[in-house]
């Protein structure tokens, strides 16, 4: 029976809760009608500050509405704006603004539209919220392409580039591979639990389905395997290398920190919280999917002489041990995952900015020999990098060293010991190639030559000269400077986050 569409009662919908989301929406609005002004001045400097705007009202909206605890799923019990929800969604924020400070100078957003690039930016930012937020398999996967779409654009916005179109070529195909496979894991998921929600699913596994049931099985390794292309887990991550050193460096950036918060965020909730009853079918598998990211991206680090592809490698091994944080599904792995990637933000904020301010300039564009003898001609570019690289390693007095410890203490106490010395062995692993790194900026050119591996020579960007330095891009310089000294903030006084990570662990009730 049909009922009359005045019978039918209305979802009660949060305005409140749902505000950060709303405000992104509106911004990505309001900023690509602004684009369409012909004055220069609206789209250079306006549109980017109407996005920065949007971005910052979203943050303050987002600590209005925080508040630790358990709280109930809004829109018809679909999204949870909790404080893991928030908690990233600040990250996506933060990643955001950095995004917009490194473009100011860059082509993509002349090329593409400016317009067009900052509401393309909002899109996917607000696909990153929904997607940290999903409560439902149908949520889950809208905020997935929400998230996917806009980045496909995004990453060949520098239209007159062919490897930036080649990127989002290469990433459109490989991430359309990974949004199916989640899709069909999904699928196969609902069939086993016969719920969308995800506390249906969770209430169904022991009950209604065996936790040794094939379809259910099959269903969560799909949609591992979806979430770990996303994530750039081994063996899915292929596609990083590739993409990062094609797409423009301020959009690499942002998908560095930005799209594995947003992945670990979900992999949290369903597999930590929603499929938590059957962890001893998967955090095995997990576990070695870890181990082998850990390896893989660290080896394949090494023989990098592109920073951007260095980064990309050290981006895989990091989501590994972001990964061990998800294996022993515990309040304490929550907390660490959500600390770590708070750190790993600053990291690779600072490296990136380097990366933006010397690919600008020099011959070499980003190939390592663009920062020979950085720390005589530009110290103030030299120790942000130098900080990042010391951090990423995990040397002490670094927040990078917290965030590795607070993992490697959540592997022990969830059993899984071995994982955390794989965490120490790849961190040692890793000094190789970011040690390198600093050796290069301090002592000159300080490394070995590998067979197959010639340097890679690029016009520097028009308009600028091989001699102009970091002082004509004053605010990439402050980029790296600030979120250096705040990686060394948070490694001397970590109180801070610990407390916003301790609150995101109250996030979701059921965790051990």
């Amino acid at each position: 029976m049909i009922l009359p569409l005045a019978d039918v009662p209305a979802p009660e919908i949060d305005y409140r809760e749902l505000s950060p989301i709303m405000a992104t929406v509106g911004g990505s609005i309001v900023v690509l009608m602004v684009g369409l002004l012909r004055s220069p001045f609206a789209r250079r400097t306006l549109v980017p500050a109407l996005t920065a705007v949007t971005l910052l009202a979203a943050i303050g909206l987002t600590i209005w509405i925080w508040e630790p605890g358990d709280r109930e799923p809004i829109i018809v019990r679909a999204l949870a704006m909790d404080t893991l929800t928030l908690g990233v969604s600040i990250l996506f924020f933060v990643s955001g603004l950095v995004t917009i400070v490194l473009s100011l100078r860059s082509d993509a957003p002349r090329e593409a539209g400016h317009g067009e690039y900052y509401s393309l930016l909002l899109g996917t930012i607000t696909g990153m919220v929904v997607l940290a937020g999903a409560e439902n398999l149908i949520t889950l996967f809208v905020g997935l392409e929400l998230l996917s779409i806009p980045l496909y654009v995004l990453c060949a916005t520098e239209l007159r580039r062919r490897t930036s179109l080649e990127s989002g070529l290469k990433y459109l195909i490989i991430g359309s591979v990974g949004s199916a496979t989640l899709l069909y894991g999904l699928a196969l998921i609902y069939g086993a639990a016969g719920s969308t929600q995800f506390s249906g699913i969770e209430t169904a596994i022991g009950e209604r389905v065996g936790l040794s049931d094939p379809l259910l099985l099959t269903g969560i390794a799909l949609a591992a395997t979806g979430l770990a292309f996303k994530a750039s887990v081994a063996p899915f991550h292929q596609w990083t290398p590739d993409v990062y050193q094609g797409a423009p460096t301020p959009i690499t950036a942002f998908m560095a920190v930005a799209t594995k918060a947003a992945a670990f965020a979900v992999f949290l909730r369903l597999f930590d919280s929603t499929l938590g009853l059957s962890q001893l079918q998967w955090a095995p598998a997990l576990a070695a999917l870890a181990t082998a990211t850990i390896v893989i991206g660290n080896v394949g680090a090494i023989a990098q002489r592109s920073l951007k592809r260095l980064l990309a490698w050290s981006g895989v091994a990091q989501a590994g041990y972001l990964l061990a944080g998800v294996v022993v599904a515990s309040e304490l792995g929550l907390r660490a995952t959500a600390f770590y990637l708070a750190v790993y933000l600053l990291m690779n904020a600072a490296a990136f900015a380097v990366v933006v301010a010397r690919e600008r300039v020099s011959e070499h564009g980003d190939d390592l020999a663009s920062l020979e003898l950085l720390g005589r001609t530009q110290p103030w570019l030299a120790w942000p990098m130098t900080i990042a690289m010391l951090s990423l390693a995990g040397f002490p007095a670094t927040a990078g060293f917290i965030g590795k410890f607070y993992l490697i203490d959540a592997s022990v106490a969830g059993d899984y010991t071995w994982l955390g010395i794989v965490i120490v062995v790849g961190s040692v692993v890793s000094l190789v190639y970011y040690l390198r790194v600093v050796a290069v900026m301090w002592m000159g050119r300080y490394e070995v030559e590998l067979p197959g591996l010639p340097r890679r020579r690029v016009k520097p960007v028009a308009g600028w000269s091989p001699e102009a330095d970091a002082r004509a891009q004053p605010e990439v310089a402050a980029v790296a400077i600030v979120f250096a000294a705040a990686t060394i903030a948070f490694g001397l006084a970590p109180d801070p986050l610990f407390d916003a990570a301790r609150d995101v662990g109250t996030a979701l009730s059921n965790l051990r």
